[in-house]
């Protein structure tokens, strides 16, 4: 006991109470998976896929705002076919970086550069524990992960429901699930892009949280919200509904295509980046017809699928060097990019420890500066599992820790300490370990 009390003594106060995790940046390169001839085939291609297949898009008012911007509309087929020049006149006015509000200031993060946000898992239809098993998503658990988000301060901000409350009316849950974000945590939201009423609610209930008006939440954007395109080559009605409205009021919209090698676009990783591309940036230039300027984010989410069973594989060879490259895409375009904490296992076990760091490093040297499902991500997306969130936390504050620059100065080359331990003698003792022990590793 005596010994336990002194070594609590030796701790200082900042030591047991560390400060809120300030802003993570990448000090490293990004890893290029493509040569520059290669990054040029990938555009072009994708660029050949907009002009010459066209998207479908299942929005009247999209369609009739594609057409105003001169883009070639056969309204029978409902595709759009977009000429390449006016995709890059549009998506050049997207802003390379924006600093995502949050109802306290200093959780405000920023989306671009070499910064890394980390979010929560997102969207799982079931959740499980080692006492409860696996179940249906429900409001407690939503709301016990945003208690758990709260409390670490690597999570940087919300990534969607991390469990659907399927309990709770889906005409009202959108309410409830905001309700519960902004009373349970302090940091930015995100909002499901299914329709432009949904949306609405939600940008207005930001405003309530951050104690702003309409028009200051249009100049500081405090939501973001997620369109998926429905590969192969397919956008959804709500979800462009609901772009349209964030992009009127100013709020980015990652935009990520849900491309699987094999199953919703083409097996070669190439073929897939160009499909990626393509569906990407045709949605993202529907922002800045609306609103120029509007913040959006790249998304890629590129893997493969399981050619035995079909089913989704993540974490993988393919997955990670599609992030690197997804991320060169990104930047070709001033874009901010997102990627992804993923993993295909069905509990937590070494398979899914070893995807999910695959995935890690995939979106981290992909410079990904939004890295969604980075806490909780289970059975490829199926489950929210409260272990698996505890394990990726303990992942993620390693990584914030490898990402910490190293200290070279006359204190860190200790040469006072080399002297004291001598020759053969060890660094137990010595002052500069004793002064720094408790602080020196993670």
């Amino acid at each position: 006991m005596t010994r336990r009390r002194a070594r609590k003594r030796n701790l200082s106060s900042e030591q047991l109470l560390p400060p809120k995790a300030q802003q993570l940046f990448n000090p490293y390169a990004p890893i290029a998976a493509l040569d520059p001839e290669s990054l040029d085939l990938i555009h072009d291609a994708s660029m050949r896929i907009l002009e010459e297949i066209g998207l479908e898009i299942l929005s009247q008012d999209a369609l009739a705002l594609y057409e105003q911007d001169g883009a070639r509309v056969d309204w029978d087929q409902q595709k759009v076919y977009l000429d390449r020049d006016k995709v890059m006149q549009r998506i050049a006015s997207v802003p390379s970086e924006f600093t995502l509000h949050a109802p306290s200031p200093e959780r405000n993060r920023l989306i671009g550069r070499n910064a890394i946000n980390f979010t929560t898992v997102a969207s799982a239809p079931n959740s499980s524990d080692l006492e409860g098993g696996r179940r249906t998503g429900n409001f407690e658990d939503y709301c016990n992960f945003l208690r758990l988000a709260q409390s670490f301060d690597v999570i940087d901000f919300l990534s969607g429901y991390p469990v659907e409350p399927i309990d709770i009316p889906p005409d009202t849950r959108h309410l409830d699930a905001s309700l519960a974000a902004f009373t349970l945590t302090d940091k930015a939201f995100s909002l499901y892009c299914l329709g432009g009423g949904r949306v609405m609610d939600g940008i207005q209930m930001t405003a309530i949280a951050r104690g702003v008006d309409l028009e200051t939440l249009k100049a500081e954007p405090s939501v973001n919200s997620v369109v998926n395109t429905n590969s192969p080559l397919r956008v959804d009605g709500p979800m462009l509904d609901g772009l349209i409205e964030m992009a009127q009021y100013g709020q980015p919209v990652i935009v990520t295509p849900f491309t699987l090698s094999g199953a919703m676009c083409p097996i070669t990783l190439a073929g897939a980046l160009a499909q990626q591309n393509a569906e990407a940036l045709g949605v993202i230039a529907l922002s800045q017809i609306v609103n120029p300027g509007a913040p959006m984010v790249y998304g890629g989410f590129t893997s493969n699928a399981d050619m035995r069973s079909g089913a989704p594989a993540f974490g993988t060879p393919e997955y990670t060097r599609a992030a690197w490259a997804s991320g060169q895409l990104a930047r070709r375009y001033g874009i901010p990019f997102r990627s992804s904490n993923t993993n295909a296992s069905n509990c937590v076990d070494a398979q899914a420890a070893w995807e999910s760091q695959m995935s890690l490093w995939g979106a981290v040297m992909g410079h990904a500066q939004i890295i969604k499902h980075a806490a909780g991500w289970l059975e490829g997306g199926l489950c929210a599992s409260f272990e698996k969130f505890i394990i990726d936390v303990d992942m993620l504050q390693m990584m914030r820790e490898t990402l910490t620059p190293l200290k070279v100065d006359e204190s860190t080359l200790a040469l006072d300490a080399i002297r004291e331990a001598g020759h053969g003698g060890h660094f137990f003792g010595t002052a500069h370990t004793l002064a720094n022990y408790t602080t020196a590793f993670y």
